[in-house]
């Protein structure tokens, strides 16, 4: 794969980049309504695999926040055209490298040696590269480990990128006011904190700690004296991504424990410690020759709130869902309805969410759950097919509720979609049996 010696930082440079990317996508619509009047029952397919294709080159170049929209819109299975989620899906580990030299450079100025000075063996060439870092085996001492370098700039572009995407994201999802602010800010201070592998660092060594008792669930070791805040350094963990494994997977056993193994890891997350890995996505988990699960990756950690935490898992109550009452309050207090509403709008929302919710929640509902029946995500698609073609919604202001809905929202949109992935069948409230002892503050 070809290498990358230069990444633009400033301002000018990427949105110069993003400028020509929506040229060649223009350019594409031109060639498809060209093409639909002679052939007027061509479908869209070609036309969204050029789009994603282009935008898609475009932003790889970018690396940081830009590529990470990427790799989160390819989580989103039931809302994107497949030509999207495909392409994008490469973001989450399959993107070019930076050369060799970039990379020395890089270790001279966060641990102040060359690579080659602090390993036995350091491989030049990346095994793995996605939207903030990529991932070097190195050998010390005997010991394989997996070095993850952060791109130069990435952090600093961030304010930047987010600034050009605004006014296309208030368009696309209708927000209006100066309260969708808190939105663009929420993401951009969890970009920043995935920037800092100082962080990361104290929160994969506390994570591994906090999680020790849940069985098939593997973490990598962290050596702290030889990581940075642009470096991490880490075992290397031998391992299939969970999207290899389940391309290939045809053991229901295997399914069954791993589904359960990662749901009790998401459950433990949210209900014992109130801080959960927000970026569930395949990259970010492997599976080993005993069908363990290994979790390889803490820069996104979303902590969860007591005033957003009580009334947002009341709301996954059967009996609160289906009480008008209590659950009109929880939208009150979870801020998806307003004092300014109007009845029509407290009617469209109030409904809305009840129609959604009773079905998001229904794995909660029961005892066990067999995430390899496809009725139950048969209906999610339908539900999202629904309201995306619903012109009501687009005349309604899309500004509210909670900031915090924006990583929980896509922890659990994530979380699904690996376990409909994975095909397996779980105790839903299994996780219960794991201690975890609660630390004072």
């Amino acid at each position: 794969m070809k290498t990358i010696d230069h990444i633009p930082t400033n301002k000018l440079q990427r949105a110069s980049k993003l400028v020509k990317t929506g040229a060649k996508v223009g350019v594409n619509y031109v060639k498809y309504y060209g093409e639909k009047v002679v052939n007027p029952s061509l479908s869209k397919e070609k036309l969204n695999e050029s789009n994603a294709e282009d935008i898609y080159d475009g932003l790889k170049s970018l690396k940081g926040s830009a590529l990470k929209v990427a790799q989160m819109l390819s989580m989103e299975k039931n809302i994107m055209p497949k030509a999207y989620v495909e392409k994008f899906s490469l973001s989450q580990f399959s993107v070019p490298p930076l050369s060799a030299p970039l990379v020395r450079k890089t270790f001279k100025k966060y641990l102040g040696k060359y690579p080659e000075d602090l390993f036995d063996t350091f491989e030049a060439q990346s095994v793995n590269a996605a939207s903030i870092g990529q991932v070097h085996k190195a050998i010390l001492d005997g010991k394989k480990l997996a070095v993850k370098i952060q791109y130069p700039g990435v952090a600093d572009s961030i304010s930047s990128d987010l600034a050009l995407v605004k006014p296309i994201a208030s368009r696309m999802f209708n927000l209006q006011g100066k309260g969708k602010e808190k939105y663009f800010k929420e993401v951009e201070d969890k970009l920043l904190e995935e920037t800092d592998y100082t962080l990361e660092l104290a929160q994969s060594m506390q994570m591994v700690e906090d999680c020790a008792s849940i069985p098939n669930l593997q973490f990598p070791k962290y050596y702290e004296e030889l990581s940075s805040e642009r470096i991490l350094t880490m075992d290397w963990m031998d391992g299939q991504h969970l999207s290899e494994f389940v391309a290939t997977n045809n053991n229901q056993e295997a399914s069954d424990q791993l589904s359960q193994a990662l749901w009790d890891f998401y459950m433990f997350q949210m209900h014992r410690l109130r801080r959960v890995h927000a970026d569930p996505h395949p990259g970010n988990f492997l599976v080993n020759d005993k069908n363990q699960l290994i979790a390889i990756d803490f820069g996104c950690i979303k902590h969860v709130p007591e005033d957003f935490y009580i009334p947002y898992f009341e709301l996954a109550e059967k009996e609160n869902i289906n009480n008008p009452e209590i659950f009109k309050q929880k939208l009150f207090e979870l801020e998806i309805l307003r004092e300014d509403d109007t009845p029509d709008q407290v009617k469209f929302f109030s409904e809305l969410f009840h129609e959604m919710l009773s079905l998001f929640t229904e794995p909660f509902h029961q005892e066990t759950f067999d995430f390899k029946d496809t009725t139950f995500f048969d209906k999610i698609a339908a539900l999202s097919e629904k309201y995306s073609k619903d012109t009501e919604i687009r005349k309604m202001n899309g500004n509210r509720g909670s900031k915090h809905f924006l990583y929980i929202n896509r922890t659990f949109f994530g979380l699904y979609n690996l376990m409909h992935d994975l095909g397996g069948r779980i105790k839903v409230n299994n996780f219960e049996q794991y201690a975890y002892k609660k630390r004072v503050a």
